[in-house]
């Protein structure tokens, strides 16, 4: 019996502990204090489809990533590099030149969101035999065994011999390619203005330097082996921005569009000796770039040419366990951290990177010393995983208010989560929470909370009417003590509240009175929560 009520006890004890819940969190709030408008194209996608644009109130369609770099838009057609067997495929069932671009910017347009288009510049885009039929790069039947083929067509290899290790090299780009340039792109920025007008009229604003062309020599190793010289990365953009601005000078122009950390500090060409010589060396970061990074040494090199980028664009993924569907409670916490590789310049990447990234002040720090200061910092790939599960949610509401409060001018989600997702109602709680497009605020303002891998919050007034907008990320399990310190503020009120829990609903809360300029609430167990306070 002793047994059966010393079990007893330690259940009630655990229960009683559960619902005592963490530590009281204070949140010091001060709407006077680093005020600055919020961009609204922070909340842009990649690939939205009209159902996901109008439920997000996305402002911002990106269509970008590997397949882009060679879009043949006289054919309608693109090579799907190494992430499915370097074949060349139909974009989709319409022989039209430039058919999926043009369903892609009238989709986004149709929800008012800026369409972002990939123009290549590699050199090569896609073929497709007569009967538009797929094409591949490495077939058996001409380069013999390999590793792995395409389940639907046999002779379409993986680039790979038997080995699983040995890269098959000497192939013909023309087995599923055709030579390109600038002048045949020139034909379909001409199509583009024809169809929509010129950006100024409404036609496409925002125009990518094809996609992460550093590791050209890795995702298209059958058209460009060869990692790139920084000077071939330079004099592409530079060629590809001067035709689409004397076609539409109002364009806007982002790149490199590099893939991550080691992309912005190295170019292709440095990527691919170091690691076959054992990292010793980066010959043209010490040589040629004088011992500049990459990216500050292309935009010394870019500003020399006068203005041919607008944006400074860039992908960033967390390099751990993060970006993957892993929900274990050791990848939860470092998601929980690892957000602060945005903005912490103290914290230390915890993968290979191991150094302080510090993202979105160094980015905008390299603008603003060797290019021309103020211009626009996007990051137009980004994704910190577990879409499916509420650590997943908490982290991308964390990395939407950190957009926000450190000014990044644009960002584009790679890709759109599920709807029915706790990730993708995370996006909509900043921007439809109601189903009538409300959302956080715009104007940004101070919201500093004692410990931001357990508990981050974020402030932003809005211009029309001035309620204050407070997101309050609770990322850890147990319900959290909260007061929100309203410095500056409307003394007294009653707020709105809206919330995101584990049961994936937003749930519009009973209303929630403050006074004495505190407001006293109690967020649950790994929760999102908005309150929305009245001038």
């Amino acid at each position: 019996m002793l047994k059966y009520a010393t079990g007893f006890v330690l259940a009630f004890c655990a229960l009683n502990a559960a619902a005592a819940g963490n530590p009281a969190v204070t949140v010091a709030i001060d709407v006077t204090v680093n005020r600055h408008a919020i961009n609204p194209m922070i909340y842009g996608v990649s690939f939205g489809t009209p159902a996901d644009l109008k439920a997000l109130n996305a402002p911002l369609n990106r269509s970008g990533g590997n397949t882009t770099t060679s879009y043949n838009w006289r054919l309608n057609a693109s090579n799907h590099d190494f992430d499915y067997f370097f074949e060349s495929l139909p974009d989709d069932s319409s022989a039209a030149p430039g058919h999926s671009a043009d369903v892609f910017v009238n989709q986004s347009k149709s929800q008012h969101a800026l369409p972002m288009l990939t123009v290549p510049t590699i050199g090569w885009v896609a073929k497709l035999p007569a009967d538009r039929g797929k094409l591949s790069s490495f077939s058996i039947a001409k380069y013999g065994a390999q590793c792995s083929y395409d389940q639907y067509d046999t002779d379409a290899g993986d680039g790979l011999k038997p080995d699983c290790t040995t890269e098959i090299t000497g192939n013909d780009p023309h087995d599923a390619y055709v030579a390109d340039s600038v002048a045949s792109e020139k034909g379909w920025i001409q199509h583009l203005i024809a169809r929509w007008g010129k950006s100024s009229a409404g036609g496409v604003s925002y125009y990518l330097m094809d996609n992460e062309p550093s590791i050209w020599f890795s995702t298209h190793r059958d058209i460009h082996p060869n990692g790139p010289h920084g000077a071939e990365i330079r004099d592409k953009v530079i060629a590809t921005s001067q035709m689409i601005k004397a076609l539409d000078p109002g364009a806007k122009i982002a790149a490199p569009e590099e893939w991550g950390w080691y992309g912005y500090q190295y170019d292709g060409y440095d990527q691919q000796y170091a690691a076959a010589h054992g990292y010793c060396c980066y010959p043209d970061r010490g040589g040629v770039q004088k011992n500049l990074p990459y990216i500050p040494w292309l935009l010394t090199e870019w500003k020399k040419a006068g203005r041919p980028i607008d944006i400074l664009s860039v992908h960033f993924y967390p390099q751990g366990a993060e970006f993957s569907d892993d929900d274990s409670t050791p990848t939860q916490q470092l998601r929980n951290r690892s957000t602060r590789q945005l903005w912490d310049p103290h914290y230390v990447s915890e993968s290979y990177i191991g150094t302080p990234v510090n993202l979105i002040p160094v980015l905008k720090g390299w603008v603003n010393k060797y290019y021309y200061a103020g211009t626009p910092v996007a990051v137009t790939e980004y994704n910190w995983g577990g879409e499916g599960s509420i650590n997943g949610a908490t982290t991308q509401a964390d990395i939407y208010g950190i957009f926000g409060r450190e000014g990044l001018d644009m960002a584009t989600r790679w890709t759109v989560p599920a709807m029915g997702t706790p990730t993708f109602k995370a996006m909509q709680i900043y921007r439809n929470y109601d189903g009538e497009d409300s959302g956080f605020g715009d104007v940004s303002v101070k919201a500093a909370a004692p410990n931001p891998d357990r508990l981050s919050a974020f402030a932003a007034q809005r211009t029309s009417g001035g309620a204050l907008t407070v997101m309050v990320i609770n990322k850890i399990p147990g319900a959290t003590p909260v007061t929100l310190n309203l410095g500056q503020f409307t003394a007294a009120g009653t707020a709105t509240a809206y919330q995101l829990t584990a049961a994936n609903a937003i749930k519009h809360l009973a209303n929630v009175t403050w006074s004495g300029g505190k407001l006293a609430a109690t967020v649950p167990s790994q929760s999102v929560t908005l309150f929305v306070l009245p001038r």
